[in-house]
């Protein structure tokens, strides 16, 4: 394994343990067993951690010029993301549809929403959901002329997701954890600034 297959582990395990950290010290002590609003948003957290580590190291890999075929880290890890991507938003609507609030996504404003900045921040999280299934279609229109569109969109979903979860989730409110996010923003702007410059230059050096 090379180092940089070894840092990709080591970032995506540092990734897991902070989300569940702060996920136990916001939730516990848990006075009776888990409800589907308490375990709706660990998985949202692991999935944006995951997903932040993808395009970090995908920079990385572009600045040492090494291929961007898949490793094993990222068939694990992305199989992860795309499992939590779903299993976040079902299982909080399967929760508010039981508890009364209708179907979704009227539910979740019903629950959730109320004030522009909130309503705002909920339908940030649709949107950035829709775009991150789209790259799920890759297999089928990847060749396609514009599907580059749907690859660059997700780096912008990813700041809707950094708003969404520091307007709406509890463990943001931790300070510790709220300050990684801000980090998680910081490189991603980073990251893709730099692989936008690289592909130009790319393009130029090829012409």
């Amino acid at each position: 394994m090379s180092r940089l297959q070894t840092a990709e582990w080591a970032l995506g395990g540092v990734t897991l343990a902070t989300a569940l950290g702060v996920w136990w010290q916001v939730r516990q002590p848990l006075e009776s067993s888990l409800t589907l609003y308490e375990v709706f948003p660990l998985l949202g957290l692991i999935a944006f951690g995951l997903m932040w580590t993808h395009v970090v190291m995908g920079a990385i890999r572009r600045y040492h010029r090494l291929s961007e075929r898949s490793t094993a880290y990222r068939d694990v890890s992305m199989t992860i993301v795309l499992a939590c991507i779903i299993a976040h938003p079902a299982l909080v609507w399967l929760a508010l549809a039981r508890d009364g609030f209708g179907l979704p996504p009227l539910s979740q404003y019903a629950a959730f929403g109320g004030t522009a900045m909130l309503n705002a921040a909920l339908f940030a999280g649709v949107v950035a959901l829709t775009i991150f299934l789209a790259y799920e279609l890759k297999r089928w229109f990847g060749e396609r002329s514009w599907w580059p569109w749907i690859e660059w969109l997700q780096v912008p979903a990813m700041l809707l997701i950094i708003y969404h979860g520091l307007t709406l989730g509890g463990e943001l409110a931790v300070s510790w954890y709220q300050a990684i996010w801000w980090l998680y923003a910081i490189t991603l702007v980073a990251a893709g600034m730099y692989t936008i410059y690289d592909v130009n230059k790319q393009r130029g050096e090829a012409t």
